[in-house]
């Protein structure tokens, strides 16, 4: 005789069920962060694609992040400019007070979001597409593990390269930021890059997201083109889905890094 669940059970059932279904990706987020240091530590790479993936995931971003960085860069100094001159016409702070919040935030986390929008969604529709069209079963008959053949390069060279861009982008930001400030306010360029805010846990700050903004983001992006299913759609989602969630890392890692750093020093 049939027995007809109580709604509590149900419930239940149903909790359970939406748990399971939650922890999936993070589970096989884990597996291809594990399987990628294992290949790190003990697998052979191919000749020259640690170098190729340095050139398409930094050279390639330079110009983006100039841009990007450079307009952010007289944005803000403009804005916060403007505003001063309304309060307390003393611009001596400004420039100190940019360049700190560049190096403990703006340049890793903006330059973060940047990249899992240009690299991402790039990584996710080139394996994707391998997927879709059989490569990655080609290579798995081959003997060659797919996650030290796409993802471990990939992942070496965008830590790497996330910290220079981070670096690079306090530069462009100040620059730009300084210029603005001289020839709108006329704050000048000594004062400006005043280094009398800047202190150790900054500096630790800005490269700590760098660094794991770089490692995160080709980990999220691997894992959803190696999860790519049927054709041109199913590339199609895993690069929305790459993006989506890489950018959603990034902000989440911003801020439990910077808690991390404040509880610290």
């Amino acid at each position: 005789m049939a027995t007809v669940a109580s709604p509590q059970a149900e419930a239940a059932h149903h909790r359970q069920s939406a748990l399971a279904k939650a922890l999936v990706p993070i589970v096989a987020f884990a597996r291809l962060a594990r399987d990628t240091a294992w290949h790190i530590v003990r697998s052979r790479r191919e000749k020259g694609a640690v170098w190729r993936q340095l050139y398409a995931i930094g050279n390639q971003s330079v110009l983006f992040i100039t841009v990007t960085i450079g307009f952010l860069g007289m944005i803000l100094v403009y804005q916060v400019s403007t505003q001063v001159a309304k309060i307390l016409p003393d611009f001596s702070m400004i420039g100190p007070a940019f360049l700190q919040i560049m190096i403990k935030e703006f340049a890793a986390t903006i330059s973060g979001l940047m990249i899992a929008t240009r690299v991402g969604s790039g990584i996710a529709a080139e394996i994707g597409s391998m997927v879709v069209t059989e490569q990655v079963d080609a290579l798995r008959m081959c003997n060659a593990d797919p996650v030290n053949y796409l993802v471990t390069p990939r992942f070496m060279a965008s830590g790497v390269m996330m910290v220079c861009l981070s670096i690079y982008a306090v530069l462009i930001g100040e620059i730009t930021g300084m210029l603005t400030g001289y020839l709108g306010f006329g704050i000048h360029p000594l004062t400006f890059l005043s280094l009398q805010l800047v202190g150790k846990a900054d500096v630790i700050s800005g490269l700590v997201k760098a660094f794991a903004y770089g490692c995160t983001i080709p980990l999220i992006a691997g894992q959803a083109g190696l999860e790519a299913t049927g054709g041109s759609e199913g590339v199609g989602w895993a690069t929305t889905r790459s993006v989506v969630n890489a950018s959603f890392a990034v902000v989440v890692l911003d801020f439990v890094i910077s808690g991390a750093i404040f509880v610290i020093f």
